[in-house]
C-alpha cells in the first residue's frame, strides 16, 4: 500500500510518500511545496492544487493521510492553513484517495508512545523508521512523513 502523508500549510506544505510492504516500510518520495509570500492567497492555492495533484500523479498512493489543524492563538495563520488544508483534501478527493486524519497528538503517540513529544524526537524517528541516512528536511517534510507513518501503524 502507498500512503502519501500532507503536513498542511500555505507557505510550505510538506508531503512524504511511502510504501507498506509486508509490514515493512519504505521511502518512495517526499518533499515541500513552497509557494511565493506576496502573491495572492488564491494563486498560492492553485500553486499547491497544481504541484499536489503531479505529486500524486507521479507516486499514485491508494491512501492519504493529513495532519489535522490546531491553533491556540493565531486566527489569520489559522484561516489561511484551513485554506490549504481545504485544498488538499479537495485534490485527494478529485484523485479518487480516501482520506484519513490525525491529531498532532495521535501522531506522537504513534511514533513515540508519548504525546507531548518534541519535534526532534519525531523527526529521529521518521528517520529510524525508513531508514534514513538523515533526517529530512525540512521540518514540513518529516512532519508529513510522519503523518504517513502514522497511518502505516494505525492500519495494522
Amino acid at each position: 500500500m502507498r500512503i502519501i502523508g500532507i503536513d498542511p500549510g500555505i507557505g510550505i506544505l510538506g508531503f512524504g510518500t511511502i510504501e507498506v510492504v509486508n509490514g515493512k516500510s519504505q521511502l518512495v518520495d517526499a518533499g515541500v511545496i513552497r509557494t511565493p509570500v506576496k502573491q495572492h492567497d488564491a494563486i498560492r492555492l492553485e500553486i499547491i492544487y497544481d504541484e499536489l495533484s503531479d505529486i500524486i500523479t507521479a507516486n499514485k498512493p491508494d491512501v492519504m493521510a493529513v495532519e489535522k489543524l490546531f491553533f491556540a492563538q493565531n486566527v489569520t495563520t489559522a484561516m489561511t492553513v484551513s485554506q490549504a488544508r481545504g485544498i488538499v483534501l479537495l485534490t485527494a478527493r478529485q484523485a479518487r484517495i480516501k482520506i484519513y486524519e490525525y491529531t498532532p497528538l495521535q501522531i506522537k503517540q504513534a511514533l513515540t508512545g508519548y504525546g507531548r513529544a518534541e519535534k526532534s524526537q519525531i523527526q529521529i524517528m521518521v528517520k529510524t523508521f525508513l531508514k534514513m541516512q538523515s533526517i529530512p528536511k525540512p521540518d514540513d517534510c518529516a512532519d508529513a512523513l510522519a503523518v504517513a507513518i502514522t497511518h502505516s501503524m494505525t492500519m495494522r
